[in-house]
């Protein structure tokens, strides 16, 4: 290792993790260090590489679950920042590093005026995790609109760029969640957003928002706010005077049946189910996890122990004074085990476990 190289790693032993993440449990890692450039990243790559040691990458931890045993191998957090843009016509490409905090580069580009992201208001976490997670909410998805990324390839040691076709995207997936979940780390993304472009109405709670609002013609500004406002009814937002603040958002993904399996959720139940549904392109339906989690038999606030769901919305699983991690994984298998019971359908959970399974 060059003398370079040894400056940029000096990974802290035993760093609790619990600070890092949203809901404020876990262990420590074996080995810690921040990265705030690609240099750093690379480095940190290969010290572990030379070691033998498993590299994690810590992005927000808004969407993480950590084991209370703590985490071998070195935790690498993700520090890098900037924001750059090019005008092309009707066309903003807009690159932002990966420890861009999310909420403050969605703000950005609503104040610039470019469309595409208005609906992804308030979702915590970093931008180096939206295209893994394809995230989307309010009738946005970032894989529709991410035109490159920029990643480390861990098999090669290479500095490489992926196209949207490379990545994989699907409804709260890609290639680097779940195709090959180790092999890249996000170092930058680069978005295509419409300059002057008109915001997205597509979900019903925010259309009937602006409309109480009397909002005729809104704003990509309007719509932010009307987001913002429906997720911290929902406890969506982080806030620290918020007693359901300690989580990870929407535990679970919505799951996405065929029209035969909603024919026999109805069959088991021996009648027609009116729940929440909503056509995908590709002729299946995409139910609500919340919804099934309610007629499971859950209700929003209940504890058990010292864990439950959030008072205001059945897909968090919220924390409180004593949690652990093992806990919240407990008390998640009760809730896909009951769902799965009550309807044939068996839950996905939606944050990235370390060092835990369901």
């Amino acid at each position: 290792m060059t003398a370079p190289t040894r400056e940029r790693m000096r990974p802290r032993a035993g760093v609790p993790l619990a600070p890092y993440c949203t809901m404020r449990l876990g262990g420590a890692a074996e080995a810690f260090v921040e990265a705030t450039d690609e240099a750093a990243v690379h480095a940190a790559l290969e010290w572990t590489r030379q070691r033998g040691m498993p590299l994690r990458v810590l992005g927000g931890g808004s969407n993480l679950v950590i084991a209370d045993e703590g985490i071998d191998g070195l935790v690498l957090r993700i520090g890098l920042r900037g924001v750059t843009s090019r005008i092309d016509g009707d066309r903003a490409e807009v690159t932002a590093a990966a420890g861009e905090p999310w909420d403050d580069f969605v703000g950005m580009t609503v104040s610039e005026g470019w469309a595409g992201l208005e609906c992804l208001s308030g979702i915590p976490g970093l931008v180096g995790a939206t295209p893994i997670q394809n995230v989307g909410a309010y009738g946005q998805d970032v894989g529709e609109i991410v035109s490159a990324l920029r990643v480390l390839d861990r098999r090669t040691g290479d500095f490489v760029t992926l196209s949207p076709a490379d990545c994989g995207f699907a409804y709260r997936d890609s290639v680097l969640k779940s195709g090959m979940p180790d092999r890249y780390i996000v170092l930058a993304v680069r978005y295509r957003l419409r300059p002057g472009g008109a915001p997205t109405l597509r979900y019903a709670d925010v259309v009937n928002d602006l409309e109480r609002k009397g909002v005729r013609a809104p704003t990509l500004h309007d719509v932010r706010r009307s987001v913002l406002e429906i997720r911290r009814s929902k406890s969506m937002v982080l806030d620290d005077r918020d007693p359901n603040r300690r989580s990870c958002g929407s535990f679970f993904v919505n799951p996405i049946v065929s029209v035969e399996d909603l024919h026999a959720i109805a069959a088991r139940e021996g009648r027609e189910v009116s729940m929440p549904r909503w056509p995908e392109p590709d002729g299946r339906v995409k139910l609500s996890a919340a919804w099934l989690i309610e007629h499971a038999g859950f209700a929003r606030g209940e504890t058990d122990g010292s864990v439950g769901l959030s008072s205001r919305h059945a897909l968090a699983i919220v924390c409180h004074d004593g949690a652990r991690a093992r806990d919240v994984v407990r008390f998640a298998r009760r809730l896909r085990a009951r769902v799965e019971e009550r309807f044939g359908v068996r839950l996905t959970p939606e944050p990235v476990l370390w060092g835990l399974s369901l």
